[in-house]
């Protein structure tokens, strides 16, 4: 049986070699490892040798069964892989995938707060559903103030609990509302954490406007404040000054006009130099007008000032102790200033070919 067992292993690699099909090949693999198979005839006369020499060729036809399906495995996933190329050109361009990336918005807050953490500022972050205190009362916002209106403000069904801070009504009553301003992390940040601070806080804000080119019912802000002892209005004005500088480009220049806030005296609001005509660099070379700046030069950024001492007052922080500035700018402007875009709807509209720019 030893001699019969290796003519067959040579039969058998004689015989795949002329194989040419899959079907071909489950014809031998039955001839050969079937249940009424050669090696399963041979098996069954084990029985008839003597048992000194069951061993060895049992394990003889171990090994030529192993050899076998071995061989014809390969020969099956060889021809399957053609089976799966089969009518497909593989010259042709493969797929091409979109990679998402980060919306400009995104990508325009990350940069403002990156900026200002390497200014020593952290980022916290507020509530978007906000009470009537925090929103008006604590920013010094008094309740004749039109920005308390209905058509101001986004109200909330339902009166504030008894548990909550005491609103600009009384006691026990008041109203939520959508935040019309991040600067409601002032007082909420005063309050749980004492000098010196150094904040940072962006977040979606929300007015009844009408939409059109540069207005929008909701929009992104990003509110900064420092607070510490013997904080100067230069301070302010220094830190304002490297984060445009380190936004818009070193070449800008800046400049700060007197402005109204209930929550910061002085207050100012501060413009730079606009980065597309630049007319304040050089002397103008043409008469037509700048579609960014329409020819005035300038742009305004943000506003801010010297935060209001009533504000301290709502943090129950000593009187006179610290002062301190707070500053705040509008994410989309920034966005539309930088990179020249004239319609705030471009950034909510998801047009792909505008996204793709950036």
């Amino acid at each position: 049986m030893e001699t019969e067992i290796k003519e067959i292993e040579i039969i058998f690699f004689a015989e795949i070699k002329e194989i040419n099909s899959l079907q071909d090949l489950e014809k031998l693999r039955i001839k050969y490892l079937g249940r009424k198979g050669i090696l399963d005839g041979l098996f069954s006369q084990l029985s008839h040798i003597e048992s000194s020499q069951r061993p060895l060729l049992g394990k003889m036809l171990n090994e030529l069964k192993e050899k076998i399906l071995k061989e014809i495995k390969e020969k099956e996933n060889l021809w399957a892989g053609d089976k799966e190329l089969a009518g497909i050109d593989l010259s042709l361009p493969g797929l091409y995938f979109v990679i998402g990336k980060k919306h400009i918005l995104t990508q325009t807050i990350e940069e403002v707060l990156a900026i200002f953490e390497k200014l020593g500022f952290t980022i916290l972050e507020g509530p978007e559903i906000e009470t009537e205190y925090y929103n008006f009362t604590s920013l010094n916002i008094p309740q004749e103030h039109p920005a308390t209106e209905a058509f101001h403000t986004f109200y909330l069904e339902g009166e504030i609990s008894s548990g909550e801070r005491r609103p600009r009504s009384a006691p026990g009553k008041g109203r939520y509302l959508l935040r019309s301003q991040t600067s409601t992390v002032q007082v909420r940040v005063m309050e749980n954490y004492l000098p010196p601070l150094r904040i940072i806080s962006p977040g979606r804000v929300y007015r009844p406007d009408a939409v059109d080119a540069s207005h929008s019912f909701m929009f992104h802000q990003i509110e900064g404040f420092a607070v510490d002892e013997n904080i100067k209005f230069s301070d302010l004005k220094g830190t304002i000054f490297v984060f445009a500088q380190r936004f818009f480009g070193k070449e800008i220049k800046m400049r700060f006009r007197p402005h109204y806030f209930p929550f910061t005296e002085p207050s100012v609001e501060v413009d730079i130099s606009c980065i597309i005509c630049q007319r304040n660099q050089k002397p103008e070379t043409s008469n037509q007008k700048c579609g960014v700046c329409k020819g005035k030069g300038w742009l305004e950024i943000l506003g801010a000032g010297m935060i209001h001492p009533r504000v301290f007052h709502f943090a129950g922080y000593p009187k006179h102790k610290y002062t301190g500035f707070a500053f705040g700018m509008g994410v989309e402007r920034m966005a539309m200033l930088k990179y020249g875009i004239e319609d705030i709807r471009l950034f909510f509209e998801n047009d792909l070919r505008f996204l793709r720019q950036f």
